[in-house]
C-alpha cells in the first residue's frame, strides 16, 4: 500500500483489494467457462471424426467400384458369348449396380452433410471464441483487486489502515500531476450569461498575479451557483496544492450596473408583481415591479423601483388585499 503524498509511476501499484466472495464466483464462472470451451472442442473433433468416417466409407465404395467394373465388362463379353453360366454374370452385375447405387446415395449424404458440418463448425467456433473472450475478461476482475496508478504524479489519498473495507464507488484516491493544474469556480446563476469559454481571469498568490482561462463551463446551477473549470494561461504558482482556494477576478467585458433586491418571504406571496415600498416612515404604498434573474441572495429588479426605494421583503401573509399600509 502506497503512502499518500508519494510520487508515482504509470502502473505502480497503490492499493491491492480482496474480496472472497468475487474471487469465489470468478471461479466457479472459470470452471463453467472451460468445460464449456471443451465440450465445444469435442464437438468439433466429432463433426471432423464423422467427416473422415464418411470419407472412407466413399474411398471403400470408389475402392469396391474399381474391383467390380472391369470385372464386370469381362463377364459380359463372355456370357454375350455363352462362355460362362447365366447366374454367375447376374451375381457379378447386381454387386456392381448395387455399389452404383450405393456410392450415388452416399454421396449425396455426404454433400448434404457437409453443408451441415459447415454451419456447425462456424456455430461452434464462434461459440469458442466469445467464450474464450468471456474467460479472459474474468481474469481482468480479479486484476482489478490491484489498484495501479493511471498516470505519472503524485499520490493523495485518505489513511487506509490494512484490513479496512471499501464500498463499490467509493473514491479511494487521487494521482495528480506535478505542476498542472485545474481550477474549479462557483459562480453566482446571475452571470450566467456574461460567462463563456475563454474568458480571461487573474488571481494574486503570494504576492504575484497569475493569469487563468475558462476551458469549461458546467450546465446545471445547483443552490443559485454554476461551476467553470480555468486552467492556468501560463506561469503556474509552483508551492500551490489541491484543495487550496484562491481569489478571482473574472473579466466580464465591458461593466454594468444592476438594480438588486434582497430576496425575503414577499416573493411567496406576490410571485414577485409587486412590493410595498416606504412612502415615510409611516406608510407602505403597493408598487407593481419586474423581476429578472435571481440568486440566492438577490433579484434583479427590471421595472418598478429606484435606487434609494425602500422596499419591504417580509411575508406579506398578514397584510391582505390592501393597497395602502400605515406602519405603527
Amino acid at each position: 500500500m502506497s503512502e499518500s503524498g508519494k510520487m508515482l509511476k504509470k502502473g505502480d501499484v497503490i492499493l491491492e483489494l480482496t474480496n472472497l466472495n468475487r474471487e469465489l464466483t470468478v471461479l466457479q464462472q472459470e470452471a463453467s467457462f472451460n468445460e464449456s470451451i471443451n465440450r465445444a472442442r469435442e464437438t468439433r473433433l466429432q463433426i471432423m471424426r464423422n467427416d473422415l468416417e464418411q470419407q472412407q466409407q466413399l474411398a471403400l465404395i470408389e475402392n469396391q467400384l474399381q474391383i467390380l467394373e472391369p470385372q464386370y465388362i469381362r463377364q459380359k463379353q463372355l456370357f454375350e458369348k455363352k462362355l460362362i453360366a447365366k447366374q454367375e454374370f447376374e451375381q457379378t452385375e447386381a454387386n456392381y449396380n448395387y455399389n452404383l447405387e450405393r456410392r450415388r446415395i452416399t454421396y449425396a449424404a455426404y454433400r448434404a452433410d457437409s453443408i451441415d458440418r459447415i454451419r456447425q463448425l462456424k456455430f461452434t467456433s464462434e461459440s469458442e471464441q466469445k467464450m474464450m473472450i468471456s474467460l479472459n475478461g474474468l481474469s481482468k476482475i480479479l486484476d482489478n483487486l490491484v489498484i495501479r496508478a493511471p498516470i505519472d504524479g503524485q499520490l493523495s489519498t485518505p489513511h487506509w489502515e490494512i484490513g479496512q473495507s471499501v464500498s463499490q464507488g467509493q473514491r479511494l484516491g487521487q494521482v495528480d500531476i506535478v505542476g498542472a493544474y485545474k481550477v474549479r469556480v462557483p459562480i453566482d446563476e446571475l452571470y450566467y450569461p456574461k460567462i463563456s469559454v475563454g474568458l480571461p481571469s487573474t488571481t494574486t498568490y503570494a504576492g504575484k498575479d497569475y493569469r487563468l482561462v475558462i476551458n469549461y463551463i458546467y450546465p446545471t446551477i445547483q443552490n443559485g451557483r454554476f461551476e467553470v473549470d480555468m486552467d492556468f494561461d501560463g506561469e503556474t504558482p509552483n508551492d500551490i496544492r489541491r484543495g487550496q482556494s484562491l481569489r478571482l477576478r473574472i473579466e466580464l467585458g465591458q461593466a454594468s450596473e444592476e438594480l438588486l433586491l434582497p430576496v425575503g418571504g414577499f416573493y411567496k406571496d406576490t410571485g414577485g408583481n409587486w412590493v410595498f415600498v416606504l412612502d415615510s416612515d409611516d406608510k407602505a404604498v403597493r408598487r407593481n415591479i419586474k423581476l429578472g434573474r435571481k440568486n440566492t441572495e438577490n433579484f434583479e429588479v427590471l421595472e418598478g423601483l429606484q435606487p434609494g426605494d425602500r422596499v419591504i421583503t417580509s411575508s406579506y401573509e398578514n397584510f391582505g388585499n390592501n393597497e395602502v399600509l400605515i406602519l405603527n
